[in-house]
């Protein structure tokens, strides 16, 4: 609000930027009328001769393009400073220049036109006086009536492109064609043979409209034969021309796919791990394939068509124009019903479309997560509560997909009303031309024929336009992922040869993202020498699977200093690190793929037969593999599902061991294991010839590993409560004692 002591006036103006823009806008419209319709024409008969009418005309219409665009960007200037408070006014105002630059040509692009299609004629000395007639009324409203079209449709199509324009899809779009990468290239030569189709395919009203003119003056049936036989080759031609732009065009977009649905899953695996706590895995998966699909799609076929049909109404525009101007006002007059009305319309369709894919991507996570976790589904008798919410979700979509229907409905039925109303006035005024001898009989069925096109264009390109907003839509999470920036730090450049497996938490301080204000970790502080083993122990909670994490660089800390032979973990390079920190989990994830491949994951180069043999000897993995039917061939299933969790871990432990790491993670790593096959991992530990080569974290619950470890960090809270090896913690009969007295032993990890 403004304050009392400000002049009223400049208040009222303040307060409404709207008025502003509207008073510059009368007042624009006023001095054209006024001044520019009486003035320039008097100014360019003094400086042009009257043996250049069309000149005239020209300079006619250049003087007043130069007075109105002056006037346009006086108006914006003095209204710059409103478009917080007045977005919507600020955008329609955009429109002025490209408004200015319409009726400054307008009239001269007709007369040019004009004078183009009666080239060679003999005309009367007084006809080009047709072509002064930029100062009547008349011509002042139907120059409005062509330029506002002309105009719209200029600055609906620069949004698109310039950055920050009115249309909130401009960056989208130009993102989509930057997907095209190096295939952008083959485009010209698409559009040239688009626009080679069209020309082609205006052949057949062409030669009707010769063809009726023929039949009324009775011609030959040479001239019959030859303009069928024309008419034929241009439209072979056109077909042939349309087939090839049509395989240039699908085969670039089948490699735009690829190369985008690539580029996503690639910007996906580069995210830090509170990415996919915070973001499920049905809604990430979501935007990576359906997503794409549906962008792909419509770059494939909804442009294909937005292109095919924009040349086409160009090319139909301008024979119009050369067929009869008259007619050719009173199509574009009728622009305005076919284009803003439907447009208002798309944008609710656009909203609902967005609203059902959102309501698509939730209703898949519910499918997904029921159908990863079934045996706890049927373990608590869910099955029904599951199907129902399910129900539920397919019911909200239902809803939306009757909503957007209902849209889509109302906007074609708008359309198709539009078309057909035009038609009629065409076919009212057409007539009266003919009936006056103006056009004749073949131009006007030639010119129906044009229109009809015509309208069919533009009724596609207003009914394929929503669908591409829906794909710029659901474009606005996959460039999301794109340009979303990992919050881990990025990978570091240190390789050295000889690594000796040093780990030092120092004063090490962590708490996860999504609950900051509480520490899991404070102030921690100890030592992984290699050659040693060290187990961490303490009840549920204590923080020990988040030791693991972080030695793993999954996560940052938030205090302190984790190091790695005196280097902080993310100078290392990132593959580097994690060929020399292996870890094993309690509940590891293989992969629905040979047991060959899940051993040898994530190496650069493909170890040998015997190495992967060697490390699941040495896990006690290859004892079952060896018994299966195609060995190491064998697929695990999906998620290891044909495995036991005993099995499981033998071969994550072999996938670990085949590293030859420096510093190696059992986090509980031995829980599903037999007896032989703990026996096993408790001499790997600590009989191997390399254990000297390798730091071993240790988190378990079985005590019989735990009592041979080397050191003993007892964790609770977050912080080292007590340390030392076994005989040490037990005469000192603190916590780890106790602990040890309770039946099952140590405590697992959280």
């Amino acid at each position: 609000m403004a304050s009392s002591g400000s002049p009223a006036p400049c208040g009222c103006l303040c307060r409404s930027p709207a008025s502003l823009a509207w008073l510059g806008t009368t007042l624009l419209l006023l001095a054209d009328w006024v001044l520019l319709r009486a003035v320039l024409p008097r100014i360019a008969s003094l400086l042009v001769p009257a043996a250049l009418p069309l000149l005239r005309v020209w300079v006619v219409g250049l003087g007043r393009w130069a007075g109105l665009w002056l006037g346009a960007r006086g108006v914006l200037r003095a209204t710059v400073g409103t478009k917080s408070e007045s977005g919507g006014v600020q955008g329609w105002m955009a429109a002025l220049e490209p408004l200015a630059a319409a009726l400054g040509l307008a009239l001269p692009g007709l007369a040019s036109f004009r004078e183009l299609g009666s080239w060679g004629v003999p005309r009367d000395a007084d006809s080009t006086r047709l072509l002064h007639w930029g100062g009547r009324l008349d011509a002042f409203v139907l120059s409005y009536a062509a330029a506002l079209p002309a105009a719209t449709l200029w600055h609906k199509l620069r949004s698109l492109w310039v950055h920050g324009g009115h249309g909130d899809s401009g960056d989208p779009v130009r993102r989509l064609l930057g997907c095209l990468g190096s295939e952008i290239r083959r485009l010209p030569l698409v559009l040239g043979l688009l626009i080679l189709s069209c020309l082609g395919e205006m052949a057949i009203p062409f030669f009707t409209g010769r063809l009726t003119d023929w039949i009324l003056q009775d011609g030959t049936a040479t001239a019959f034969t030859r303009n069928i036989t024309l008419m034929s080759v241009l439209t072979i031609a056109s077909a042939v021309l349309e087939f090839v732009g049509d395989g240039v065009y699908n085969g670039t977009m089948g490699r735009v796919h690829s190369r985008l649905q690539a580029h996503v899953f690639q910007a996906v695996l580069r995210q830090e791990t509170e990415f996919f706590q915070q973001n499920q895995t049905g809604a990430i998966t979501s935007r990576v394939t359906e997503d794409t699909s549906t962008l792909s799609e419509s770059l494939s076929e909804k442009l294909n068509l937005l292109l095919w049909y924009l040349v086409r109404g160009l090319c139909l525009l301008g024979l119009m124009l050369w067929g009869s101007l008259s007619l050719t006002l009173v199509t574009l007059v009728a622009l305005p019903l076919l284009f803003l009305l439907p447009k208002k319309l798309g944008k609710r369709y656009k909203v609902l479309a967005a609203q059902v894919q959102e309501s698509l991507a939730k209703s898949s996570q519910v499918a997904i997560e029921v159908l990863s976790a079934m045996p706890t589904v049927r373990s608590f008798a869910n099955e029904e509560g599951e199907a129902q919410k399910f129900r539920q979700k397919q019911q909200e979509m239902k809803t939306l997909n009757q909503k957007e229907a209902l849209a889509y409905a109302v906007d074609l039925w708008t359309t198709s009303i539009s078309g057909m109303l035009l038609k009629v006035g065409i076919l009212y005024t057409g007539g009266q031309l003919v009936t006056s001898g103006a056009v004749s009989s073949g131009s006007l069925v030639s010119f129906v024929l044009y229109q009809i096109q015509f309208t069919t264009a533009v009724q596609v390109l207003l009914s394929t336009y929503p669908s591409v907003q829906k794909a710029v839509g659901s474009s606005d999470k996959i460039f999301e992922y794109l340009d979303r920036i990992p919050c881990c730090p990025a990978s570091g450049v240190l390789t050295p040869s000889n690594l000796e497996g040093l780990v030092e938490f120092q004063d090490v301080s962590f708490a996860y993202p999504n609950r900051p204000d509480v520490l899991v970790l404070q102030g921690l502080t100890f030592t992984l020498r290699p050659g040693e083993v060290t187990a961490l122990v303490g009840p549920n909670g204590s923080g020990k699977s988040t030791v693991a994490a972080l030695l793993q660089n999954l996560y940052q800390p938030a205090g302190g200093k984790l190091l790695l032979d005196g280097k902080p973990l993310p100078q290392y390079e990132h593959r580097y690190l994690h060929r020399q920190v292996a870890a094993v989990g309690q509940e590891p994830q293989l992969f629905g793929r040979s047991f060959r491949e899940n051993i040898a994951y994530g190496l650069i180069q493909e170890p040998s037969t015997e190495e992967i043999t060697a490390a699941a000897m040495e896990s006690g993995a290859h004892s079952f593999i060896s018994e299966l039917p195609q060995g190491y061939n064998t697929e695990a299933g999906e998620a290891g599902s044909q495995l036991s969790g005993g099995q499981r871990q033998a071969v994550a432990l072999a996938r670990a061991l085949i590293r030859k790491p420096r510093v190696l993670i059992l986090d509980d790593a031995t829980s599903a294991l037999d007896a032989n096959s703990q026996l096993r991992v408790e001499q790997l530990l600590y009989e191997s010839p390399e254990r000297g080569c390798r730091s071993v974290l240790l988190i378990t619950q079985h005590l019989s590993l735990v009592e041979r470890a080397d050191h003993i960090l007892f964790m609770e809270g977050g912080t080292i409560c007590e340390e030392g090896n076994h005989q040490q913690l037990m005469r000192q009969r603190g916590r780890y004692w106790t602990m040890v007295q309770v039946p099952g032993g140590v405590a697992a990890p959280e």
